[in-house]
């Protein structure tokens, strides 16, 4: 099969993977083999192909968002919903231990001992991929390929975002940063009734915010006219935290959803923090925010705004994420 690999010490270069024939892997027990259809880009692959988040293998091949078809492997034929032909999805989580007291705790996502696609096993930048059965997702008719892989991780992440800011319906929520992730999550919120103010970088962004139906939008560590209930934060950095920390109200909540952070500023506690305002960090998902989120991605007819770009250009894909040279999400499609 082809695939886009990494190979580790990465070099310096704006085309670090190479595009490669490699061996269709096989499925082991409790495994299913995807023929892939689509693979959403993610900028947690900007960390692991830049080497922000160290190497664990000395060869991977990338990508977390994955839209398949099953092909083979045992637990295909004991159950339904992964039969031979089904479509699901795959997101970053690619499977937990089970025993660690976060597993027994209902905290999956905390896993002592995860396993992440795209990291620490191969991933979807690639024609076939292996994935553990239990972590696959049905995908609703209505989620076609290349608009359902932007939800898989970028969706799902967004979504577990809002619940941990603690978002009601009805509450004045920031986004701060307005890219693959922000761009689904106002989707939810307007659904929600939510008065949305949004904070970010780029023309582009704020006039896609304003047409997704932002009351207001502003600069990157502009503060919102308001006080804000809550707010997350979908930059990676620590000044944009600050911003959003910032305009909150006395008893609000900042989600700071980012895999990597550069750092955080020293900050004022009696202004900012004084009043039991809350920053928390969002960690992984769970399989009940993807089933929940796929439910309601559905439900309200969430369509992603996406630009698609062949295998043979996932480098490509890497940088227009990296430089945010278009709107909404990338999607890698076979």
């Amino acid at each position: 099969m082809k695939a886009a690999t990494l190979t580790s010490p990465q070099e310096v270069s704006k085309r670090p993977l190479r595009i490669a024939e490699v061996p269709i892997p096989q499925p082991k027990k409790d495994q299913v083999l995807l023929r892939v259809r689509a693979c959403g880009v993610c900028r947690t692959d900007l960390h692991i192909v830049e080497g922000e988040l160290p190497p664990l293998r000395s060869e991977i091949i990338p990508g977390h968002q994955i839209v398949g078809e099953v092909v083979a492997g045992t637990s295909a034929k004991a159950t339904p919903e992964l039969r031979t032909g089904a479509r699901v999805g795959v997101s970053w989580m690619g499977g937990t231990d089970g025993t660690c007291r976060y597993c027994h705790l209902g905290l999956e996502n905390l896993c002592d001992s995860p396993t992440f696609t795209g990291y620490t096993v191969n991933g979807g930048y690639a024609e076939y991929a292996v994935v553990r059965a239990d972590f696959t997702f049905p995908l609703p008719d209505e989620l076609d390929d290349l608009h359902a892989a932007p939800l898989l991780c970028a969706g799902i992440i967004g979504f577990r975002s809002l619940r941990v800011a603690g978002v009601k319906h009805g509450d004045r929520v920031g986004l701060f940063g307005f890219g693959a992730s922000a761009h689904l999550a106002i989707a939810v919120l307007r659904a929600w009734n939510c008065d949305v103010y949004v904070s970010t970088r780029g023309a582009s962004h704020r006039r896609l915010a304003e047409s997704l139906g932002a009351t207001w939008v502003g600069g990157e560590t502009d503060k919102p006219p308001v006080e804000l209930d809550c707010a997350v934060t979908f930059a990676p950095s620590g000044d944009v935290v600050i911003a959003a920390l910032s305009s909150l109200r006395k008893g609000g909540v900042v989600a700071i959803n980012a895999i990597h952070l550069d750092r955080i500023p020293q900050f004022d506690y009696d202004r900012l923090l004084w009043g039991e305002r809350q920053l928390r960090s969002v960690a992984n998902m769970t399989r009940a925010d993807a089933r929940d989120f796929l439910k309601v991605a559905s439900e309200i007819g969430l369509k992603p705004k996406v630009t698609a770009f062949p295998l043979q250009q996932a480098n490509e894909a890497l940088i227009a994420v990296k430089e945010d040279s278009i709107d909404g999400a990338a999607v890698i499609v076979m």
